[in-house]
């Protein structure tokens, strides 16, 4: 975030203190965000389900507020949690599943993604996680729980103004199309991305009419950047996986596409499309730049490719975890480390000031 940037923040968070005249409202750039999507966003909600991937051991969250695991999939804070920090929020949105996900608790937003979750619904039920539309759905038993929380014209207010992030599509291709015969045999990359594009849509319109106004939604990062790419797919070879980056770029030209014309439909409607390709490649290509030091597999858990689903994560019996993780721009074979997390946030809250 350049030196503009901040200022004009500043500008606009002191605006906001000065027009709001209520509670956690009156230091916030928006009354709650609210969040969907995979374990790019999950804050926890897997703890309390049967699913495939979790991050609730060590040395997950070594580096968090606790030093202690808390379902995110980072040493410490996901992107959203720095956002929501930026925004003026002095806590964090529960998750959905969670006992803290109630009562006044409710009235911050509330964060419904799962890891192992995307577009593609029979994927995330293979990985026992709330599908992208149970998290709707769950959406919906959420805004009646804040109408008893806050009344109803507070929570009308709350629906209105809140932020909706939503995080997915990387899971999509890696976890599932690449991997899966029966898809990669049947469809084209390109095809399988309209067939997410069309689960896009859907959400999309979906949340619109559920009051939603605000929504900012993530492209694919650089997929072939990712250590787990490079381990599984890069055949020993230095660099990104082309082909991969390729896919991604090509769906995100779908993405944005998309967004733009359900913004055509719906005038009132703000959505942005959070370009984390560019953000993420840039980090990749020159990391010292960045100030890391290693750019090419994850703090932990990626030295050696491995069969299992779960081996992209970081091992409960891991010896082999970094020593100091801000150097490194993964944290495991897929997931950002919390000081790369800080970076694609400044560079999300740049691109995303027509949602406050």
């Amino acid at each position: 975030m350049d030196a503009y940037s901040r200022t004009l923040l500043f500008l606009v968070f002191a605006f906001a203190v000065v027009s709001r005249g209520y509670a956690q409202e009156s230091t916030t750039l928006v009354p709650a965000i609210i969040s969907f999507g995979d374990s790019v966003i999950d804050v926890g909600n897997n703890d309390y389900l049967p699913a495939t991937f979790k991050a609730n051991y060590p040395p997950y969250g070594r580096d968090f507020v606790n030093h202690k695991p808390t379902g995110r999939f980072c040493n410490g804070k996901l992107p959203t949690d720095i956002i929501a920090e930026t925004l003026g929020f002095t806590t964090y949105s529960p998750a959905y599943l969670s006992p803290q996900a109630s009562g006044k608790n409710l009235v911050i937003g509330a964060n419904f993604a799962s890891a192992g979750s995307g577009y593609d619904d029979k994927a995330a039920m293979i990985n026992h996680a709330i599908t992208l539309t149970q998290q709707v759905e769950y959406f919906k038993e959420y805004q009646k729980k804040l109408t008893k929380v806050a009344g109803s014209r507070k929570s009308a207010s709350i629906i209105r103004d809140a932020l909706y992030l939503l995080g997915t599509g990387s899971g999509d291709f890696l976890h599932n199309y690449y991997v899966n015969p029966l898809l990669n045999h049947a469809y084209t990359p390109d095809q399988y991305g309209s067939f997410l594009i069309g689960a896009f849509t859907r959400f999309v319109k979906n949340l619109y009419g559920l009051g939603a106004r605000k929504i900012g939604v993530t492209s694919l990062p650089p997929l072939g950047c990712l250590p787990l790419a490079r381990t599984f797919f890069g055949y020993h070879k230095k660099g990104c996986v082309f082909r991969f980056n390729n896919d991604a770029q090509q769906f995100n030209k779908k993405l944005n596409s998309t967004a733009a014309n359900l913004q055509k439909q719906h005038p009132d409607l703000k959505i942005v499309v959070f370009d984390i390709f560019d953000a993420l490649y840039d980090i990749v290509k020159s990391p010292s730049n960045y100030g890391f030091m290693e750019a090419t597999r994850g703090c932990c858990g990626t030295e050696t490719a491995k069969t299992t689903a779960t081996a992209t994560l970081c091992s409960k019996k891991t010896l082999r975890t970094c020593y100091n993780a801000s150097q490194y721009v993964f944290w495991d074979s897929v997931h950002p480390s919390q000081a790369a997390n800080q970076v694609l946030a400044y560079a999300l809250i740049d691109q995303g000031f027509a949602l406050i």
